[in-house]
């Protein structure tokens, strides 16, 4: 019997840490005990780290990221609120949608697909809006579907240039944990997040960092919007105890406890170092296969996620099928606008660059299958030789980076 190890490429769900998943396999346990808030109320506060806050606290909801999504709003503005968005990706055009379907007024920038959050436009509105008529500005981080990283610092100053009051809400489902977010720093006052990527486990907890600023918003709502299932009130009311006011999702916790300590081991700024040169890495395959990524500017790359167009008359679908079924590599597929168009390598989470060379490896074998004329080795080589070039990482740091012991 041919026992065959997957290989995940996708943006996410990523792959799982040995010792996070060791973690996870435990009997159930009861999270009534006195003993469960021990085990919890660290969490809570080496969650805070990751997102570097200043204030505020951070929420575990048992859902995806979406979950999160929903709970930021609801708990932070009311119907009939206008909110500034952008539109410029599969995830980004989702979160507009929900925002609508919320009951919420959306000045709408849409974007070419490529390009990310356009803060010259962003802040000639906010300039003009004297009123303050804007209670939100939503800025996706990491458009995962087109592999775009936007600069939230300057959605930061263009909100203060318009000395404007209003909420910046961030997406960081792709980028916590493996971005740079600083929250505190840049004033943002819910940023979302989720389980399946950075922080390295299975799909199932909704990650929300809050400001003290957006706590209060809570608190002070007029006309605010019912909820019940992702309510503020109900998890401070509980989580300041340790618990939570319906049952957690106990095993997915104590894997973040342990992706938390993988993370801590690592150090925030040897992850965002490491996830940029996997980046660079695989930016170089794709130059030397002579295709383009969907990011329009060097400026928009995302060191997370690569979104790469096929040539005229390819289907990009074809690529990632190709890829699934005789290589057994699981790639992203094109969404919406670039479906058939693109394909995407997800370069996140608990990886390194013999990992990422396999990818590439994979990747190339498919693009020749499906008759993109490239010359086989020349991404991989190109990889190759930027990760030799740049590599100084110790074994200790790879062996924390993936969750493994050293020999």
């Amino acid at each position: 019997m041919q026992i065959v190890q997957p290989h995940l490429f996708i943006p996410g769900p990523t792959n799982i840490p040995e010792a996070v998943r060791m973690a996870m396999n435990l009997p159930m346990e009861d999270m009534r005990s006195p003993e469960f808030p021990k085990f919890t109320l660290p969490i809570f506060e080496d969650l805070k780290k990751v997102f570097k806050m200043k204030d505020g606290r951070v929420f575990i909801f048992p859902s995806s990221g979406t979950g999160a999504w929903e709970s930021a709003i609801q708990n932070t503005l009311a119907i009939g609120d206008t909110v500034l968005m952008s539109r410029f990706g599969q995830f980004s055009l989702l979160w507009v949608d929900m925002a609508e379907r919320m009951g919420l007024k959306v000045i709408l920038c849409d974007e070419e697909w490529g390009t990310g959050v356009p803060l010259e436009k962003y802040a000639d509105i906010l300039a003009k809006d004297k009123a303050h008529e804007i209670k939100a500005v939503f800025a996706t981080h990491n458009e995962t579907a087109t592999g775009v990283t936007s600069d939230i610092a300057g959605v930061r100053k263009a909100l203060d240039a318009a000395k404007h009051p209003a909420l910046l809400m961030v997406d960081g489902v792709s980028s916590v944990g493996s971005l740079d977010m600083r929250m505190g720093e840049w004033g943002v006052d819910c940023c979302v997040s989720g389980s399946q990527k950075g922080f390295m486990l299975p799909t199932g907890l909704g990650i929300l960092a809050v400001s003290q600023k957006a706590l209060d918003h809570n608190k002070n709502q007029n006309g605010r919007m019912n909820r019940c299932f992702f309510s503020f009130e109900d998890m401070i009311k509980t989580n300041d105890l340790g618990y939570f006011p319906y049952t957690p999702a106990t095993q997915l916790i104590r894997g973040l406890r342990a992706s938390l300590d993988l993370i801590a081991a690592e150090g925030l700024e040897n992850i965002f170092a490491r996830h940029h040169r996997l980046a660079m890495g695989v930016r170089a395959a794709v130059d030397a296969w002579g295709l383009k990524l969907c990011a329009k500017e060097a400026k928009w790359h995302s060191d997370t996620v690569s979104a790469i167009f096929v040539p005229e008359g390819i289907d990009s679908a074809n690529v990632v099928k190709t890829a699934y079924y005789r290589y057994n590599v699981s790639l992203g597929v094109g969404l919406n606008k670039v479906m058939g168009k693109v394909f995407r390598i997800g370069h996140l989470g608990a990886l390194d660059e013999v990992m990422v060379g396999g990818a590439l490896f994979g990747v190339e074998m498919a693009l020749k299958d499906c008759g993109v004329q490239i010359r086989m080795g020349s991404g991989t080589g190109a990889a190759a030789e930027y990760f030799s070039k740049t590599a100084t990482r110790s074994a200790t740091s790879r062996d924390e980076a993936t969750g493994r012991k050293a020999a």
